[in-house]
């Protein structure tokens, strides 16, 4: 062989192999991250963020897929984002994955439905409302009757889908794969996976199976190159659901979501879910706080989202200290406090933006006896009490 073709490959292995080292993510407990090629970029730059957001009255500035951009790779569109502008929620949603991708091509965008609640604001669904239903019985078939009152069960006027029902199961597949690719979206947000089991509690079994197979049924629909992310998919249903998912949210919508034991349970899952070669997400949502849940004032009035902003900043180094303690190669954090563009998307929290770094190992228990925990970053220190609520996080400069 040439001698200078040896060379060469020779100095292109010398400069490679750092490169390779710096891709290669580690698992706390040792082991490698396998990241699909679909999968959204992650770096631990700075702390992982995912942000999901919508606002029913319009679309996205320009300068607010700018900020939300520059912060993050990976976002979903809600359910009912742009449709009093545009009408339709796949409408909100295919002008704000192509706003995104301007801005950020590789930006992976996700299209939100529900497989619970039965919510009219895309043009798939809008027949799905009390007034309009009764004309729809192809539809009304499709949706869960209150065993006590045997009218149709709802809540707040939002009606029940029947995942028990076959032919419901390839409707929801089809629109949902349907609405992905009008939008142009990198995947599905999954919401309320749990298929209303109580309300058929003879049945829990057989509603968890069926939601299993509906979302594999959705995976397989969407092809091998899109995210399917399922809201709460290692909670009672995930033995089902856990095999046809992408990514799983950890949704902490009560306030005993966040007890010391839960948390603990929670980083648990999170290692479970790196080693499965799958994306976690640890949403914190404020207004599940003690502050917010005992004080009536952060929850009513023109005043609440100034109050929840000012509480989310309160409480950002102890909620930012309960993520990082967990956290894994593609494990990402989601802050605010509610689900509309206004609830904390837009505001800056800058502690978000400082450098990070890699975790140096897992995070140690400093005493079986006592709630108290630390892990080391590159960048930073963590330590947290979930018994106390008391955290610190120490930059490194």
């Amino acid at each position: 062989m040439n001698k200078s073709i040896v060379f060469c490959k020779l100095i292109l292995l010398v400069f490679c192999l750092p490169i390779a080292a710096q891709n290669t993510l580690t698992i706390s407990d040792g082991s490698n991250f396998e990241a699909q090629d679909f999968y959204p970029k992650f770096s631990w730059d700075t702390t992982p963020m995912y942000y999901m957001f919508g606002d029913q009255e319009r679309v996205l500035h320009t300068k607010e897929v700018k900020h939300i951009a520059a912060r993050t790779d990976f976002i979903c569109i809600e359910k009912s984002h742009g449709l009093k502008q545009l009408g339709a929620a796949e409408l909100g949603a295919k002008h704000d994955v192509a706003a995104f991708k301007k801005v950020k091509p590789d930006m992976k965008v996700l299209f939100y439905f529900n497989s619970a609640y039965a919510w009219p604001f895309t043009s798939y669904s809008k027949n799905f409302t009390q007034e309009k239903i009764d004309q729809h019985p192809e539809l009304k078939k499709f949706l869960i009757i209150d065993p006590e009152t045997k009218e149709l069960a709802h809540r707040r006027n939002t009606f029940f889908f029947d995942v028990l029902n076959p032919e419901f199961r390839d409707w929801w597949v089809n629109t949902v794969a349907k609405g992905v690719a009008f939008s142009e979206a990198d995947g599905a947000f999954i919401d309320q996976m749990h298929g209303f089991y109580w309300l058929r509690k003879d049945k829990s079994e057989d509603v968890q199976k069926a939601m299993g197979e509906m979302m594999s049924a959705l995976k397989e629909k969407l092809g091998p190159n899109k995210i399917l992310l399922g809201n709460n998919a290692q909670e009672k249903i995930a033995e089902y659901v856990f095999p046809a998912v992408d990514a799983i949210m950890f949704e902490h919508y009560k306030n005993e979501f966040l007890s010391k034991e839960r948390l603990m349970k929670d980083w648990k899952d999170m290692l479970r879910i790196a080693k499965a070669g799958k994306i976690s997400i640890f949403r914190i949502g404020v207004e599940y706080s003690d502050e917010a849940k005992n004080n009536k004032d952060y929850y009513k009035g023109r005043k609440r989202n100034e109050q929840l902003a000012k509480l989310s900043k309160e409480k950002l180094e102890y909620y930012h200290a309960c993520y990082l303690i967990g956290a894994q190669p593609y494990s990402y954090f989601q802050y605010g406090w509610g689900w509309q563009l206004a609830h904390g998307s837009l505001l800056d929290y800058p502690e978000l933006q400082k450098p990070l770094g890699a975790p140096k190992g897992a995070f140690v228990r400093t005493s079986l006896d006592v709630w108290e925990f630390t892990r080391e970053f590159e960048h930073a220190s963590v330590w947290v009490n979930t018994e106390t609520g008391k955290a610190k996080i120490s930059w490194k400069k």
